[in-house]
């Protein structure tokens, strides 16, 4: 009497770790799973199981999720027909979610594959068999939904109690400890940038002046104006921690007192296209647009204030672009050049010929302008210049004045003529007004 022919069934053995912690040991729970695996195999022999050589291995990775390289592998073997049995030591090895545990089932019932858990005997070929894996599956997935909140509520609570939870620390500070401690080079320049926001109430000249100081963020990045809003409402500075919007003490020192933390936020909670408009207002820039340096680039104003007083510059853009010596004139004070500019358009209307030419360009307009009239207007600019107001007067100086260019010998002033002639216009047309 012959023996009846086993069919072999081809058995592939999955194992799963959601930590990395232990992996590094010589005999692991990847290791332990599988010696159970494999021996449940070994028992089934007279079936005709046989084990496949491939181990599919993930270590570290959540079973919340289906992108695992191992069980990537497994899938593409099953899918190519070189798998007939998948064994694993508990289902939640496969996976903890009842959607992706249907798929899998799915790809395994497509394939005639059998899955089988080694200590939860069971065949997902029966009715019987789905039903028990769907409430395995159920409290499997529970079981993983009662861990994330747990671990949602005790970061709730560790942060309530100010302590620090991980990620990257603020700039200014360092972690030792699972704490956050002042690192004081850093710190300096949190310190710097708080009151420099004080002096300049501007986010964008100050990520430009920030820059220039060569400051970075932890990772080594360039700060912008978007980081400096972000750490100038950061209240780590102030010693707190925040959890969903609420603010507790913290267990680290604060970087920033409260009284100028006040201030900056003070300045803060105002539009900013209202803290634009006032820092335009308190640095008027005269020659904004008319002046260029020896390379041809446009000078940009600027300013800074010290001890509360205000400082104004024009930057060449080289300068702003590449850094200090990329310009042989980089940085001028503004009120010298502005007066150096004032000085010399007075100096051009006391000149004969420039009288005689604002004339003549008027006449052709106006016949009954005499060349006195002309001399009489543009003389009146002299002492009218300095009870303008800087909007006024800067409106006067782009009306006057084409270009400025500035050497390491000095300046040299184009003016338009055709602006001389309406300047004249406007003076002789008050006159007569007030007349």
């Amino acid at each position: 009497m012959t023996k009846p022919i086993v069919r072999k069934l081809r058995c592939a053995v999955y194992t799963r770790k959601s930590s990395e912690e232990g992996l590094e040991q010589e005999f692991n729970s990847l290791h332990a799973q599988r010696e159970a695996c494999e021996a449940y195999i070994a028992s089934q022999r007279s079936e005709g199981w046989v084990l496949v050589r491939d181990q599919y291995d993930d270590g570290g990775i959540s079973g919340g999720t289906l992108e695992r390289p191992g069980l990537k592998r497994l899938l593409a073997d099953v899918e190519d027909g070189l798998v007939d049995v998948v064994v694993v030591y508990k289902i939640d090895r496969l996976s903890r979610s009842l959607m992706d545990f249907s798929k899998l089932v799915e790809v395994f019932d497509r394939n005639g594959v059998t899955f089988v858990s080694v200590t939860q005997s069971f065949n997902t070929t029966t009715s019987m068999g789905r039903l028990t894996l769907n409430i395995l599956l159920s409290f499997a997935q529970f079981e993983r939904e009662v861990t994330a909140e747990r671990i949602r509520d005790k970061f709730a609570a560790s942060r309530k109690k100010g302590m620090w939870m991980g990620g990257v620390p603020p700039l200014g500070y360092e972690v030792k400890d699972r704490k956050l401690v002042i690192k004081e080079a850093d710190a300096a320049n949190v310190r710097w940038v708080f009151n420099r926001f004080l002096e300049i109430g501007s986010c964008t000249e100050l990520a430009r002046e920030v820059a220039k100081r060569g400051i970075r963020t932890p990772r080594g990045n360039r700060i912008d104006k978007k980081y400096l809003y972000r750490l100038l409402n950061n209240r780590a500075y102030i010693g707190e921690a925040v959890h969903k919007g609420e603010s507790y003490p913290g267990e680290h020192d604060a970087i920033i007192d409260r009284e100028t933390w006040d201030r900056v936020h003070a300045i803060l909670s105002e539009s900013p296209r209202k803290r634009a408009a006032r820092t335009r207002a308190d640095t008027p820039a005269l020659l904004k647009g008319l002046l260029y340096g020896p390379d041809g680039a446009a000078f940009s104003p600027t300013h800074t204030r010290k001890g509360g007083k205000l400082y104004r510059y024009y930057v060449s853009q080289t300068i702003l672009k590449h850094g200090a010596g990329a310009c042989a004139v980089g940085r001028v004070p503004a009120g010298e050049i502005e007066r150096a500019v004032i000085a010399q358009i007075r100096a051009v209307f006391r000149q004969p010929e420039i009288v005689a030419g604002t004339w003549k360009t008027a006449r052709a307009n106006a016949d009954d302008i005499s060349e006195a009239d002309a001399r009489s207007a543009l003389q009146k600019f002299d002492p009218l210049w300095d009870e303008l107001f800087p909007a006024e007067q800067a409106r006067i100086a782009t009306l006057l004045v084409e270009r400025i260019d500035i050497g390491t010998e000095g300046l040299n002033v184009r003016l338009r003529m055709d602006g001389l002639t309406g300047l004249a216009r406007e003076m002789m047309a008050d006159v007569g007004t007030a007349a």
